[in-house]
């Protein structure tokens, strides 16, 4: 007998849904991907510490790390402390080096696993900053702290640096600065206004043509220094057309949640091999690691075919985890990783497991079953009905 509940629908009614049965795709073991692709992983609250979960981080490090290295089976990649892990939206600077420092640590014991780390300037109190040089002195501080644990950095967009650079060539000078000292090859990170709108205007301008020029124009001064840049504008042919003009060995790590399949399948367009086609940087990998890792192994393997089969259908999941308010993406991810019993509990740091409705959730949950991303559908089923039951909804 097929597992069944009820679940609300858009309109606000209850109707009986029951699951699809079908199992979750299981990765090959040992295939070597063909794309770099790491998974923004999330971290996981802390229910019974006594905070004030709006004002203060309290991390379940063992579960999170635990998290980090399930991804590292796989395969995967963790681009820590960014977004995912609510950084500066619950995650504070010092919780934050604490986690890179874990993080790393983990990645000892896992042969050839790969971890970047955030490096921002949210530790200066915004209302401090003056000018260009409060944000390279936040951004050197920060650096100097990863680098001393041996970390890779990606270089997160700075609120502070589009609160108070006047220019592009405000930009053109802090990160002339930053890269010019950085011990390995950064990851630059540009992430659109609809993920954080203390962004908007980011290099310079609201016109995006005219900030990629920046952008492009700062990394082609410094080719040898930066190893990809991230982008998240959720707009692919703005993601293809800055991927063809990158210097030769830059990647371009797609941070488009909305048509993340394509762009990593590619379209083998340009001279050089990374003009034609995109690695990752994801969140929605967190939420979709199995998947993610089978499908990627299919492409490595020469079967797009296949990897559009196992990738297609977890695009609607991940566009509905992104809509607008797309800042609140992460409430998905983590509601995923409690249905799938990577986790024990449904809450987040900053409590913003509130952020989205039941109706979200309920899709949420029929989106996963479509995609077969349940990876254990009793429990799944169980933990939906306690959300609905504490929501007033009984099955």
């Amino acid at each position: 007998m097929a597992l069944s509940l009820t679940l609300p629908t858009a309109s606000g009614a209850l109707a009986p849904y029951a699951l699809r049965g079908t199992a979750p795709v299981k990765p090959d073991v040992g295939v070597k991907f063909n794309r770099i692709a790491y998974s923004a992983a999330h971290v996981v609250a802390d229910p019974l510490a006594a905070v004030d979960p709006w004002l203060q981080a309290a991390v379940d490090w063992d579960t999170t790390i635990a998290y980090r290295r399930h991804l590292f089976s796989l395969g995967l990649g963790v681009a820590e402390a960014m977004d995912t892990a609510q950084r500066g939206m619950g995650l504070d600077w010092p919780t934050s080096l604490e986690l890179i420092r874990r993080s790393l640590d983990a990645a000892k014991d896992v042969p050839g696993a790969l971890v970047a780390s955030g490096c921002g300037t949210d530790h200066l109190n915004i209302d401090e900053v003056k000018n260009v040089d409060d944000v390279i002195r936040g951004y050197e501080e920060q650096m100097a702290a990863i680098e001393a644990l041996g970390g890779k950095l990606i270089v997160m967009a700075s609120r502070a640096l589009a609160r108070v650079a006047k220019s592009p060539a405000d930009y053109e000078r802090v990160y002339d600065r930053i890269l010019s000292q950085a011990k390995q090859p950064v990851v630059l990170h540009w992430l659109g206004d609809m993920f954080d709108p203390a962004l908007a205007g980011y290099w310079g301008t609201k016109d995006v043509d005219a900030a990629m020029d920046t952008a492009v124009g700062i990394i082609a001064a410094h080719p040898d220094k930066v190893d990809g840049i991230k982008i998240s504008l959720l707009d692919k042919d703005k993601e293809i057309a800055m991927r063809r003009r990158l210097p030769k060995g830059v990647r371009m790590y797609t941070g488009d949640d909305f048509n993340y399949a394509e762009l990593i399948a590619g379209d083998g367009f340009g001279s050089e091999p990374t003009h034609g086609k995109s690695d990752a940087l994801l969140g929605i990998f967190d939420a979709i690691a199995p998947a993610a890792s089978a499908a990627l192994g299919a492409l490595a393997q020469g079967n797009t075919e296949k990897f559009h089969a196992i990738l297609g259908p977890t695009v609607p999941l991940s566009r509905h985890i992104f809509a607008a308010p797309t800042r609140f993406y992460k409430t998905g991810v983590v509601f995923m990783a409690w249905l799938n019993g990577h986790q024990k509990h449904f809450t987040m740091v900053g409590g913003q497991q509130s952020t989205r409705s039941l109706q979200h959730f309920a899709e949420l949950f029929r989106l996963a079953d479509a995609a077969n991303l349940l990876e254990q559908p009793e429990l799944a089923v169980r933990r939906m009905k306690t959300l609905l039951a504490l929501h007033g909804v009984e099955s």
